[in-house]
């Protein structure tokens, strides 16, 4: 009991120092995003709702089981914990995700353009690329369901027309994702804007991915392909909402809808 009281008094710790820090980066505004960590097999500590990521206390954070239901905590758990439901459960390897709406990142999510250009090879090998999740309404089965096409492939996802979700086997892995994407973002915007982007050559590209697999630092199990990923797929939102429900069930559903 002691050992587990520790491994959880940490975790919570661990939320309010990365929920400043999405705050000093302003990757969140206000009490915009949401964190969470996979305690066990069976429950998830969250940040709450309505509470700046700036001036969180390790008090404040609220445990949920993998139903969306709270179990302990004196605030409400966001809207959106459905979305770091779906993950856990469709990623047993993942233990932490991070959800915010960093500027340049959500300026491309909000232009329709996915981050998926070989063209920095530091992306090839921590990311592959980064595709956009069509628009799901957040607090609505429809954000969890907008994930389902990349959740198994890759550890970061654009949100259309919102922000950003990350998740890795730690906190600190999670987190950094949201600095490489957001970081990739502003790389990309500057080749837009002078007008040209040279794109790494396949064989070059072969090369990253084989050092991937090499790289300590890779502790993933997704496949992270690399772009440029295929155009919009006919992915019918209302379809993707069905196979969720196979993932969470109807309780989870309807939670996600409060707010």
């Amino acid at each position: 009991m002691v050992l587990r009281m520790s491994h959880e008094h940490q975790y919570r710790e661990d939320l309010v120092q990365f929920g400043k820090l999405v705050h000093q980066q302003s990757f969140v505004s206000a009490c915009d995003g949401n964190l969470s960590v996979r305690l066990d097999s069976h429950r998830i500590l969250a940040t709450p709702t309505g509470v700046s990521k700036g001036m969180m206390q390790a008090g404040d954070m609220v445990i949920v089981d993998l139903h969306g239901k709270r179990l302990e905590g004196e605030r409400d758990v966001s809207s959106e914990i459905a979305m770091h439901l779906t993950i856990y459960r469709m990623r047993p390897d993942i233990q932490a995700v991070v959800h915010t709406h960093p500027p340049t990142a959500t300026g491309f999510a909000s232009a329709g353009i996915a981050l998926d250009q070989p063209v920095c090879s530091e992306v090839v090998v921590t990311l592959g690329a980064v595709p956009l999740a069509e628009y799901g309404t957040t607090g609505t089965p429809e954000l969890s369901a907008s994930l389902l096409p990349y959740v198994h492939d890759y550890d970061a996802i654009l949100l259309a027309n919102h922000g950003t979700v990350t998740y890795g086997t730690s906190l600190m892995h999670a987190y950094l994702k949201t600095e490489a994407v957001e970081h990739f973002a502003k790389i990309m915007l500057v080749t837009l804007q002078l007008g040209q982007q040279r794109t790494l050559s396949p064989a070059n590209i072969r090369k990253l991915v084989e050092a991937r697999r090499n790289y300590r630092g890779n502790t993933s199990l997704a496949s992270m392909p690399v772009g440029p990923l295929p155009g919009k797929h006919d992915r019918d939102l209302e379809e993707n909402i069905d196979k969720l429900k196979a993932i969470l069930s109807e309780e989870d559903i309807l939670a996600s809808r409060k707010r």
